[in-house]
């Protein structure tokens, strides 16, 4: 069952690669599952050229065989996210003036400072930063289980002064307690439903607790109530919401064949959504299988035994949710392991069939509303979390990111769109006006502040196989070929991508980010600094990972508004913009493209 490579894979290696010979990782990645999915964040950007970020030298960070503790960079120390806007940087430096970062500590410990600064300050300005942060960032160095535990264990402390809260009554501090586990459920809500039992016990344990509780400390009653309702809300999902869940079975993006379905709004991927897939054999006929999102590679095996009698997977049995991690047109097969040096792929992955596009009939206006409304909503559905996970713990994070790598799959989808659009048109004439629909489509969507769309289609009119064509951008009037250069110069990554960080600058939500870079720059901080020394954790670090995720936070802090009527063919444009049928091929574009015009003219 041989599955093509992920969305992503040449933009962070060349990064990598570079920061690694100039001195600039202070630790690296370990586990196989980490680096493959940091690596996973290049094919999805495979012609946007890398330089190292302008942040000077790199620090001098500790080694684990150092034996004194560490140096953690100052709290002024200017590492903030290369991804946010300096309007952004500074009104958010203004917010965190009074911010002061936590001293490396063990993680139980600062679980303890935490809620006694929950305690003491009963969220003022400082303490909401840093229960944000904590929020945030915990899953990267205190297991969730783990975290429970603390929470359920500081509640049911009675200490006295000098153990642990001196200066807190037990009502403050279980208050406390409380109010940071309110504030986790609400963060993790959407992760936590999707657990089911694994974790609806704590709640209902917290509340047994408080319950107890309340003869000595009649205040906790409203607190208790809150809690009993997260329970209910944990433990018995609306009856709508379960029945809907119950009858959808829910397509991927790429794999839509019905209209009915992709014309559906898209809602967050959960792991126990069911969807439709293809499971090919080595003669190429297939077998339809229905099957969970995040089932394990050996569930898949056992729905297609049934059919095809084979027990062997080029997959781990144990790997999981493999189909958010295919590429734009990987298929999988099942097969027995003699056979798999003799699989071939599918007709349509390495042929292709001349003759024009249905986007000569559809205006650039509709065409790009409707990229960015698709967009918006698979931005949408990506929980916050998610890219946490995917920087930090890769294939083995207790959440997968199923809707961000939907979403970078989706980038690396319209590139390909792009040229294979451009190399399926014989016609010369046509060529150039693909050329200026599609100039004209990119302008619109940065237009409506889709920078990821935009630069997708800049992207991939700077394919290769788009770019060699002489005579086709020689046919474009000078007026577009101008504005393409300008397109061009934001795609620039030199000086840290300077450029498309300006444009960014001067943008107010809502927008949808160029997502691959946002992963870059929460990987070179990942990358370039450690989070521990020994068991101590370097928080000064989880701060600035924080921040990074509150600037997506804020990109969506409005909701998406277009004014565009729609014409009485928008639902065919829909249609179309949600199945792209694209070639992810490179060597079949470049030779289609070579046959459009030979390398001698």
């Amino acid at each position: 069952m041989p599955a093509g490579m992920k969305p992503l894979e040449k933009f962070l290696k060349k990064q990598t690669t570079a920061l690694t010979r100039a001195g600039g990782f202070g630790d690296k990645a370990t586990g196989t599952g980490a680096s493959r999915r940091r690596a996973s964040l290049s094919r999805v950007v495979p012609f946007f050229r890398e330089t190292s970020p302008e942040s000077g030298p790199a620090r001098e960070v500790f080694s684990p065989d150092t034996e004194e503790a560490p140096c953690w960079p100052s709290a002024t120390a200017d590492i903030r996210s290369p991804s946010l806007s300096s309007d952004e940087q500074s009104s958010e430096a203004s917010l965190d003036t009074s911010w002061t970062p936590l001293p490396a500590d063990t993680p139980d410990n600062l679980a303890l400072a935490l809620l006694d600064s929950v305690a003491g300050k009963r969220y003022g300005n400082c303490t909401e930063t840093l229960l944000d942060d904590f929020m945030l960032t915990h899953p990267i160095f205190l297991a969730s289980d783990r975290f429970q535990q603390v929470l359920l264990h500081q509640f049911g402390v009675d200490g006295k002064a000098g153990e642990g809260w001196p200066s807190w009554d037990g009502a403050e501090r279980k208050q406390a307690v409380l109010s940071v586990a309110f504030r986790y459920l609400d963060t993790y809500r959407e992760l936590l439903q999707e657990e089911g039992d694994r974790t609806n016990s704590f709640p209902k344990d917290l509340y047994l607790c408080a319950v107890q509780e309340l003869s000595r400390f009649p205040e906790l009653v409203e607190d208790v109530l809150k809690l009993q309702r997260w329970t209910e809300i944990l433990q018995c999902p609306s009856e709508e919401d379960q029945e809907s869940r119950r009858k959808q079975v829910r397509p991927l993006f790429r794999h839509f064949r019905r209209i009915d379905a992709c014309l559906q709004p898209r809602e967050a991927f959960r792991g126990s959504d069911e969807i439709f897939c293809r499971v090919y054999t080595p003669d190429h006929s297939y077998v339809t299988i229905r099957s969970r999102l995040s089932c394990r590679v050996e569930e898949i095996l056992a729905l297609v035994r049934e059919k095809l009698q084979y027990k062997k997977a080029a997959f781990r049995p144990s790997d999981e949710a493999v189909f958010t991690t295919l590429g734009v047109n990987t298929h999988l097969f099942a097969c027995e392991p003699s056979e798999l040096e003799s699989l071939l792929p599918l007709p349509e992955e390495i042929h292709w069939t001349p003759g024009d596009s249905k986007l000569h009939d559809m205006s650039a206006e509709e065409v790009a509303t409707q990229l960015v409304v698709f967009d918006w909503e698979l931005f949408s559905c990506v929980h916050e979390v998610e890219f946490v996970c995917y920087v930090f713990h890769g294939e083995q994070a207790r959440w997968r990111p199923l809707n961000l790598e939907l979403v970078l799959q989706r980038c690396s989808e319209v590139q390909h769109w792009v040229a294979t659009e451009v190399l399926q048109c014989q016609s010369l004439p046509k060529r150039v006006q693909l050329l200026r629909k599609f100039i004209k489509i990119a302008a619109l969507c940065k237009q409506q502040q889709d920078l990821l769309s935009f630069l997708a289609v800049v992207l991939g009119l700077d394919n290769p196989a788009v770019s060699r064509l002489r005579l086709t951008w020689e046919g474009l009037p000078g007026k577009f070929r101008k504005q393409f250069q300008q397109f061009e110069s934001i795609a620039d990554p030199s000086r840290n991508h300077k450029s498309y960080r300006d444009l960014m600058a001067s943008l107010r939500p809502p927008l949808i980010p160029f997502t691959p870079l946002l992963l870059k720059d929460l990987t070179f901080l990942h990358e370039s600094c450690k989070s521990f020394h020994g068991e101590l954790v370097n928080f000064e670090k989880m701060h600035k990972v924080a921040e990074m995720v509150r600037s997506i936070r804020r990109y969506r802090s409005s909701q998406l508004a277009l004014d565009a009527e729609p014409s009485p063919s928008h639902l065919q444009t829909k249609a179309y913009v949600r199945q792209l049928q694209v070639i992810d091929n490179q060597n079949l574009l470049f030779d289609m493209s070579c046959k459009l015009e030979p390398k001698d003219m």
